[in-house]
């Protein structure tokens, strides 16, 4: 019998972690490596080369040979070069692998051929990786052999960042700052750091490989860009939670147990609501490790899912009429003596820091919800939002009843003299325990949701880093952080102006609290009272990079320079415009060469049928009638196809930038949709033996 595979026996077998690190360098190496991770700074060269060798050594053992900068430019996926250890032969000719603690700390890949918003032109290549000490390098395995994966920041030549890594971390040493201004207020000399906490739940589809590949528009594009509904879709709730079949239960196994030797914390799997989706979610690590890990957890199901014959999508919304994917972001303030700094604790009217934190989360919601909202926009996540599947477009936040009871007291008297509980849980079966409930519902269309001890960015969609959403939150709160310190350093009465400034901000902004249903059209209308932006997709939010207080707040804390954010900007109508104009030119493809084709020929079936009948003197109305509903359809499918040809050729022949981006948005996405409700209409005429691809039904419900 195989002998079980342990998440214990081999967790993090494949991560060079401070224990391994603490076993094989001298302690003076490791002391100063231990400095550096905690409170910055750089290592010497003599302890970056020990620290080399000691992890080359190690990697080799593990049959490695080579060795990359594993970094995470702006195409929203990561990037690598692969290096051998090898360096020139002895005299004798001995092959010697070596590597040094300037390889380890500096790699220079090619900065032009990456997305830079006009930052690096063409003949300006020279870009640098910068190896990043606080996360741990790991051996990746497939079929290349093992690499040693270092995780590095990516930057240019003049210095501006290029990856979603460098300005998290600038955010989170700024948010560490603030938040100990705070700490240091209510007495705590303890904490030296605090720590921005996250966990990402991770949705995805699973679908068989060689159907997908029957479809152009799942291999160009991640998603469908045609398909009718199948007759049964998730409208019986059977798929969430349901027993998971043995083919994906498979995938599963290897999924964890590859994760689990990366040092990931897979720790939940389910099925999703939708037919064919599920769902993984880690434990919450630092926002740093925890975007690293997540990028290594949609790349190794990608990679798994090819070993069971299956593709994993992770596009926002590969099926419509289904519920597309998300990434909900689990945000919360940890210092480094493990206190959670969101733990409202039984009494949190009486958790005066608790309360002080609160206010400055709201304030920073409120003030800069287009900045949060645009930190989860993507070409994706435009067909998801808002969809009664994910919250809507409008940032709002979710406290539940017992906080906004708390914070309706403070409001109105000044004090919270009370706080609901939760009760007990009475199931009324013998057997069953009583228990204690939790003092409030959850929402689950609430974009940013307090979840018990930490908040819950809902936004975030599937296949985006989580890096961009981290770097705002932690940026937004750090400035209220900031904000109120300045003001309560200088008071006189430190009791008094804690008690006035939560008040303050507690009723300045609490039109950004809503616990109500955000799907509703109520909602919205309410919203637009209240003065909540309400933006509706990528292109809209895109500018909110560069309104003036984004500038200030970035350019203040050093986390974006003007430049860097313009060039962020940029890329993000560039991106637009380019995938549109991807999907546009699959469906021109797929609508000349496969749909109209087989309906054409379908066509052609029928008015044989009806012709050989007539001429046998049979009644044909049913062929007839067949061959009457088929014929406007191919018209209005071929008027369609002309039209988003003629829209994607004004589109391209613009000059890239937010104009391009727009029209894609406004005229050629409308043309999509107008050529695909009678292409889906052909699908249900159609032959299904006559389809010239998989049908929603052969993808969703034949796993």
């Amino acid at each position: 019998m195989k002998e079980r595979v342990t998440a214990e026996a081999i967790f993090a077998e494949n991560v060079f972690t401070l224990d391994k690190m603490r076993r094989r360098l001298p302690k003076e190496a490791y002391r100063e490596v231990m400095q550096v991770i905690s409170q910055g700074g750089e290592l010497s060269p003599a302890t970056a080369d020990i620290v080399a060798k000691a992890m080359k050594d190690w990697a080799m053992e593990k049959g490695a040979s080579h060795y990359s900068h594993w970094f995470q430019p702006l195409t929203g996926i990561t990037a690598e070069k692969h290096d051998s250890f090898i360096t020139h032969p002895d005299a004798e000719g001995r092959m010697l692998m070596e590597f040094s603690g300037k390889e380890l700390i500096k790699g220079e890949p090619d900065a032009s051929s990456f997305p830079s918003g006009g930052l690096r032109a063409t003949f300006e290549a020279r870009g640098y990786t910068a190896w990043d000490i606080t996360s741990p390098a790991f051996i990746r395995e497939t079929a290349t052999g093992p690499i040693l994966c270092i995780p590095t920041a990516f930057c240019s030549y003049t210095g501006e960042a290029l990856d979603k890594k460098t300005p998290l971390l600038r955010s989170m040493e700024v948010l560490s700052q603030q938040a100990l201004r705070i700490l240091r207020l209510f007495g705590n000399k303890t904490a030296s750091k605090v720590i921005p906490m996250v966990g990402a739940e991770q949705e995805y589809f699973l679908v068989d490989q060689k159907k997908a590949l029957l479809r152009e528009d799942l291999i160009f594009c991640g998603r469908t860009l045609f398909g009718a509904q199948p007759p049964k879709g998730q409208e019986l709730e059977d798929h969430y939670f349901g027993i998971i079949r043995e083919r994906i239960g498979a995938y599963m196994k290897e999924l964890n147990e590859e994760l689990w030797q990366l040092g990931v914390t897979a720790k939940t799997q389910h099925n999703e609501a939708a037919p064919a989706q599920h769902e993984l979610a880690p434990i919450y690590e630092t926002a740093n490790i925890a975007t690293d890990h997540n990028q290594i957890v949609m790349e190794t199901m990608k990679r798994i899912a090819g070993r069971h014959g299956l593709r994993c999508l992770l596009h926002e919304k590969p099926f419509a009429g289904v519920n597309g994917s998300g990434k909900h972001n689990n945000w919360s303030l940890n210092t480094d003596t493990g206190i959670n700094l969101l733990n409202p604790g039984d009494t949190p009217n009486e958790n005066i820091q608790f309360l002080l934190i609160l206010a400055c989360i709201l304030k920073a919601v409120d003030t800069h919800a287009d900045l949060l909202r645009q930190s989860a926009s993507s070409v994706g996540n435009d067909h998801r939002l808002g969809a009664n599947e994910a919250p809507p477009a409008i940032i709002s936040v979710f406290l539940g009843e017992q906080l906004e009871d708390v914070v309706r007291q403070l409001i109105e008297t000044g004090m919270a003299a009370t706080c609901t509980t939760g009760g007990v849980m009475k199931t009324g079966v013998s057997t069953l325990p009583d228990f204690e409930k939790d003092a409030t519902d959850r929402n689950r269309t609430s974009p940013f949701a307090f979840t018990g001890n930490k908040f819950e960015f809902r936004m975030v969609g599937s296949s985006d880093s989580i890096g961009s959403p981290n770097t705002i939150l932690n940026a937004i709160v750090a400035e209220a952080f900031c904000e109120a310190a300045d003001r309560l350093e200088q008071a006189e009465d430190l009791d008094r102006a804690v008690h006035d400034l939560i008040k303050e901000y507690m009723s300045l902004h609490q039109r950004i609290i809503f616990n109500g249903n955000g799907y509703s059209r109520e909602w919205v209308e309410e919203a637009k009272r209240r003065g909540l932006p309400n933006i509706a997709s990528t292109v809209e939010a895109a500018c909110a990079l560069t309104t003036g207080k984004a500038v200030s707040l970035f350019e203040k804390f050093h986390i974006f320079t003007r430049a860097e954010l313009e060039s962020r900007e940029e890329i993000l109508y560039e991106t637009y415009a380019k995938t549109i104009h991807i999907e546009a030119l699959t469906m021109i493809d797929m609508a000349s060469k496969q749909i109209l084709p087989a309906a054409v020929g379908y066509s052609r079936t029928l008015a044989e049928t009806v012709a050989a009948l007539a001429g046998a003197g049979v009644e044909a109305d049913v062929p007839r009638k067949m061959l009457s509903e088929l014929m406007p359809c191919i018209t209005r499918v071929q008027k369609a196809l002309e039209i988003l040809k003629e829209e994607v050729k004004e589109a391209d022949a613009m000059e890239q930038g937010k104009e391009q981006a727009f029209c894609y948005r406004r005229k050629v996405v409308a043309a999509m949709e107008q050529l695909r409700k009678p292409a889906d209409e052909l699908e249900m005429l159609v032959d299904r033996k006559e389809w010239p691809f998989p049908t929603y039904a052969d993808l969703i419900f034949e796993v």
